[in-house]
């Protein structure tokens, strides 16, 4: 293996995103980094469990070697060998996001020789993270253009402070990913979701969120079908307390795009709604192909597919320079952002790698 190469977590979005993209290019590309100044720019610097948790999970998929690995440390080095099939769990024992473990180990699992299962534990609905229904229901299908495979069971929800969520989650191997072009936007053709409570919360709680909404919606696309449905989580697949929303829409051109939002103290259930639907109108009333949320995480992909690809988004988020900043330092994958004259949106393009599964590596 060849010398190891220095990231400064500090730079740019400066959290755990660097920690994850980092990780998992280095298991895929074989190549030892060492990384610095871990989520330096975060109020609580340094691995946290939920990071922590996700370095060793892709440590043990990969056979690798790590050094820093412990909670509040600021500098880690990584050294995978070879990517296993097998099951792997990984238990957060907090709130933290089950679906960043998700983000970190997937496309890893993604190149190996077999079928893999993932048992991830720790809070399935927070609130600095997308929920797992964004991943389950929009990442997953926009995935699927790449020729990504997976499934996923949602055996129980987790929320804050408690956590104690589960999914299980099957990763498909696949030999090459497959570019994509997602640069028409078309007409908005229907927008759903769905509202839900668990714990103490009242089911009403769940259609004012729903009905607030949906209101602020039908300001702006009044001929769309706008359906919430409204559900109370059964005691036995949730831990805690809770309430949220997430709202997809479609497109008649395929594009998927979603925002979601979670009660918290101090904000009223009206605001949950209206929060959600701003946001998701945000990235409609551009036109953008895919939601702030889904930029960064296709970036990675971009970079590992076999020829050029092409996506239409809204302003570049930070999140993105940095995912594009880590790909081109950990690949030979070259992108190019361009502004697309008289609006907001850009067009990110990439020259992928075209990454191959290393068939001979497997051991179990």
């Amino acid at each position: 293996m060849g010398t190891a190469i220095e990231i400064d977590g500090s730079l740019m979005e400066g959290g755990g995103q660097i920690l994850r993209n980092s990780v998992t290019l280095s298991c895929l590309m074989k190549q030892p980094i060492s990384i610095k100044n871990i989520r330096a720019n975060r109020s609580k610097p340094g691995l946290k469990a939920q990071h922590l948790k996700g370095l060793e999970l892709v440590a043990e998929l990969s056979n690798a070697s790590m050094e820093g690995g412990e909670i509040n440390s600021s500098l880690i080095s990584f050294h995978p060998k070879h990517i296993s099939s097998g099951h792997y769990k990984s238990d957060i024992k907090t709130a933290g996001s089950v679906c960043l473990l998700m983000q970190v180990s997937l496309p890893c699992l993604c190149f190996a020789p077999n079928s893999s299962t993932l048992v991830l534990k720790g809070g399935t609905n927070a609130e600095m993270a997308p929920p797992i229904d964004y991943h389950e229901k929009v990442f997953k299908k926009i995935a699927s253009r790449f020729g990504i495979s997976w499934e996923c069971n949602i055996v129980k929800r987790g929320f804050y402070p408690k956590g104690g969520g589960e999914v299980n989650i099957q990763v498909n191997p696949t030999y090459q990913l497959k570019p994509v072009e997602i640069t028409d936007f078309g007409q908005v053709t229907k927008i759903y979701g769905f509202s839900y409570v668990a714990g103490m919360l009242n089911s009403k709680v769940a259609q004012i969120i729903a009905d607030s909404s949906k209101l602020t919606l039908q300001k702006h696309f009044p001929d769309v079908n706008i359906t919430i449905e409204t559900s109370r989580e059964d005691s036995s697949k949730a831990v805690g307390t809770g309430c949220g929303i997430i709202m997809i829409a479609e497109t008649s051109t395929g594009c998927a795009l979603a925002a979601s939002a979670s009660g918290k103290k101090g904000k009223s259930h009206e605001e949950v709604g209206t929060a959600a639907a701003d946001e998701l109108l945000n990235d409609l009333l551009l036109k953008a192909c895919v939601d702030s949320h889904m930029q960064d995480q296709l970036i990675l992909l971009m970079a590992l597919a076999n020829g050029t690809s092409k996506i239409k988004t809204g302003p570049l988020t930070l999140h993105s320079e940095t995912a594009i900043f880590i790909a081109e330092k950990l690949t030979k994958a070259k992108f190019t952002v361009i502004n697309i004259e008289g609006t907001e949106n850009m067009l990110i393009e990439c020259t992928g790698i075209g990454y191959t599964a290393d068939k001979k590596n497997e051991l179990t």
